[in-house]
């Protein structure tokens, strides 16, 4: 079987995906990961094939020049039922976000996408939540789709949200922008639009069931496995920490969002004198901005979680899907700091329901507020033991390996 994975040029997005990619290899299957071309030397870095696609976009730039800005109607997925919207707001949602995020990731990769797809001719593709010209390429060429989650599944939601609202609409005012849209791209092709090309013949999940929004998707349940990019473990890493190790970090994603919210300094000078190994994960460009190292804090420029976390007695980060889960994984406690960035805000208010963690706002962070909370998360023996069922539950859904015989089935049902 051919397997063609897409991602938008997010090395976040891909990390998602490369563990899946890979056991549909080693099960004896042919895979490519499609990409914009910046990405193409960070997918062929994960050992897995690459095909760059189309040309690179600038939404890195737009979202560092408007970073104050980001929370506003495009990026505020927050509230995605119906009842929490009215048809105002959320077609003014789709309208922004189809022009100043969907075309802008995927205009510019979808002919050749397309063009690959029929030289090519996958037999399932499999798309991250945003690279639409994923879904529209598997239509034209009759393959079976779909989406594989990084996020508490807003867009599915939302989009149902925004399908109940347009029914009570006149006929005459039921203005879809994202099927107008894929509609104009699948005509280019000879192709016709259909509902599944927003959300997928399928959805592949990663995330606990228990910390999901209810879905009306077809959901298939996979295990999240940590993949952090080529990487070294330190050594210290494996040394047993004699005191309470706590990981602050701003996550892969962060920094393309144009910095970090969190007043590093004074986060670090709160602690100071407190009992713990605090490990801080940062830019390079952030520890040399510091005035003062305390004595119990390690800088370093980056360290792979998967082999720190396992040490470590809570986590500080901003909301990112690889920092939340991989703390899932191994049962850590959370303080999370989020903005209402896409499902971040949703990610940390799951998490603190379930009661494993903690969260405030980015911009209502105070140092004082770090310390406090991370003297609740180690003192506080409740965040760990439901950080530990959380991880038992992450623990009994199907891993890689175990999914690709049900894809395999889905595959040869929708194909």
């Amino acid at each position: 079987m051919r397997v063609l994975f897409a991602t938008v040029s997010e090395k976040s997005h891909l990390y998602t995906m490369v563990p899946l990619a890979w056991a549909f290899a080693a099960a004896g299957h042919e895979v490519r990961i499609a990409s914009n071309p910046v990405l193409t030397e960070e997918i062929s870095r994960t050992g897995l094939t690459a095909v760059s696609v189309g040309t690179d976009h600038n939404i890195h730039q737009l979202f560092a020049m408007h970073h104050e800005q980001l929370e506003n109607e495009i990026s505020d997925w927050t509230q995605p039922f119906a009842d929490q919207q009215t048809w105002e707001k959320v077609l003014t949602k789709y309208r922004m976000s189809v022009q100043f995020a969907y075309r802008i990731y995927n205009d510019g990769m979808v002919d050749d996408l397309v063009t690959l797809a029929r030289d090519w001719q996958p037999d399932l593709v499999i798309w991250d939540p945003l690279t639409y010209a994923a879904p529209v390429a598997a239509r034209v060429v009759g393959a079976a789709h779909a989406r594989m989650l990084w996020c508490v599944d807003v867009y599915s939601t939302m989009r149902s949200a925004f399908l109940e609202l347009m029914a009570q609409q006149p006929e005459d005012q039921r203005e879809d922008p994202l099927a107008a849209w894929l509609t104009e791209l699948l005509t280019r092709y000879g192709s016709d639009f259909a509902e599944e090309v927003t959300t997928g013949q399928w959805t592949i999940d990663q995330i606990p069931d228990s910390l999901q929004l209810p879905l009306d998707v077809k959901r298939v349940p996979l295990r999240w496995v940590p993949y952090n990019g080529p990487s070294v473990e330190p050594a210290w890493v494996r040394e047993k920490p004699l005191r309470p190790r706590v990981c602050l970090t701003s996550g892969v994603s962060f920094g393309a969002l144009g910095g970090s919210f969190v007043p590093v300094q004074e986060i670090l000078d709160a602690v100071a004198d407190l009992d713990i190994e605090l490990v801080a994960a940062l830019p390079a460009e952030v520890s040399a901005g510091l005035e003062r190292v305390p004595a119990n804090t390690r800088l370093v420029d980056f360290v792979p979680l998967n082999t720190l976390l396992p040490s470590c007695s809570a986590i500080l980060h901003h909301g990112g899907f690889g920092s939340w889960t991989t703390a899932l994984v191994h049962g850590v406690p959370q303080f999370m700091a989020p903005i209402r960035f896409a499902d971040w805000w949703n990610k940390a208010a799951a998490l603190e329901g379930a009661g494993a963690g903690i969260y405030v706002h980015a911009g209502k962070l105070t140092a004082q507020g770090v310390r406090e909370g991370i003297e609740r998360l180690l003192n506080e023996p409740s965040f760990r033991e439901s950080a530990a069922r959380l991880q038992a539950e992450i623990k009994s859904t199907p891993s890689p390996a175990d999914l690709v015989p049900v894809l395999e089935k889905l595959t040869t049902e929708h194909h």
